[in-house]
C-alpha cells in the first residue's frame, strides 16, 4: 500500500496562492489516478481535482481556472497549485490515489489517503 503525505497548507489572505504537495512512498504512483479532495467544517468531503495516469486533468467547477493539478513521476509527487484563493476554499485538503488509472469523483473508490493539510483563507 502506498503512503501519502500532504504538505504546503497554511493561512493565506484572499487572492493569495498556495501550493500543496503530496509525496508518495511505498511504491510508485505513476500509473495511478490521483486526486485532491477537501472537507470544510460540518460539510462532506468533496472532490476538487483529479489526474489520470496519462496526465489528463479534471476540476470541480468552483476551482476551474484557479487551481492546477500536476505530477512529477520522478519524485513520486503530486501537486495542487491554488491561485486566487477565496474564503470558501478554506478546508482540510486530502490527496488520494487509486491503482485504477482513471480518476473518479467518488472518495470511496480511492485506496490510499494522506492525513490532510489545513488551508485557511482569510478575507
Amino acid at each position: 500500500q502506498v503512503q501519502l503525505v500532504e504538505s504546503g497548507g497554511g493561512l493565506v489572505q484572499a487572492g493569495g496562492s498556495l501550493r500543496l504537495t503530496c509525496a508518495a512512498s511505498g511504491r510508485t504512483i505513476s500509473g495511478d489516478a490521483v486526486a485532491w479532495f477537501r472537507q470544510a467544517p460540518a460539510k462532506e468531503r468533496e472532490f476538487v481535482s483529479g489526474l489520470d495516469w496519462n496526465s489528463r486533468t479534471y476540476y470541480v467547477d468552483s476551482v476551474k481556472g484557479r487551481f492546477t493539478i500536476s505530477r512529477d513521476n520522478a519524485k513520486n509527487t503530486v501537486y495542487l497549485q491554488m491561485n486566487s484563493l477565496k474564503d470558501e476554499d478554506t478546508a482540510v485538503y486530502y490527496c488520494a490515489s487509486r491503482e485504477r488509472g482513471y480518476y473518479s469523483r467518488a472518495a470511496r473508490t480511492y485506496e490510499s489517503w494522506g492525513q490532510g493539510t489545513q488551508v485557511t483563507v482569510s478575507s
